[in-house]
């Protein structure tokens, strides 16, 4: 998985409460259980006319809004377990995705495959959305390993809740094995330490 440490970057607002995981990655394309591609299907039923054509009013396929933070409403990726929507978001171009709620199965998912849930309150939620609507220029900050999201510009230094061990993963790129692999050689000298001592007392 990509690391992340600090991500600078404009944000896309998303402002649609209750999307669940079947909005953000229709069923009828879960037929592979590789993570690539899945960012062409993204908000599917929204970013495309039922002729295929593109939707021009939808967010994502208006150039003013671009970046790597989704800005989402509340209660974003409910519904079903689907990881699947965390790999949408991610192949996509999303490393953080911003609300002041998630459904804990997604909120895990995302965590899971590298990809950053930042929850804030209501009212920093609704200020976000007010401010890109008038500057959708807007830069912020996210510094995972100082746990803070900043946009100095409108006076937001909020910090964040992150699970300890998914933010050593975040900042690594690990995947749980590969962070079993990075304690490989603490692993052996444990199991070493522990021979030598279970002979001592023998």
């Amino acid at each position: 998985m990509k690391k992340i440490v600090v991500i600078q970057s404009t944000a896309v607002p998303f402002p649609h409460e209750n999307v669940d995981t079947d909005q953000i990655i229709p069923a009828r394309f879960l037929k592979t259980i590789s993570r690539e591609g899945f960012g062409a299907k993204l908000f599917y039923d929204w970013r495309y006319n039922k002729n295929g054509s593109e939707n021009a009013e939808f967010v994502l396929n208006n150039p003013i809004h671009t970046g790597e933070i989704l800005l989402a409403g509340h209660n974003f990726g409910c519904g079903s377990s689907r990881e699947h929507a965390a790999w949408a978001l991610l192949d996509y171009g999303f490393s953080v995705v911003i609300s002041s709620f998630f459904a804990d199965i997604f909120h895990g998912n995302a965590l899971n495959n590298g990809l950053l849930p930042l929850q804030v309150s209501g009212k920093i939620l609704s200020t976000l959305f007010e401010e890109i609507k008038i500057n959708p220029k807007l830069q912020f900050t996210v510094d995972i390993k100082k746990q803070i999201f900043i946009c100095p510009e409108i006076g937001i230094a909020e910090s964040f809740d992150i699970n300890p061990y998914k933010k050593i993963c975040l900042m690594n790129g690990y995947d749980d094995i590969d962070y079993l692999l990075s304690m490989k050689k603490r692993i052996t000298n444990f199991e070493k330490t522990h021979k030598v001592m279970s002979k001592i007392e023998s």
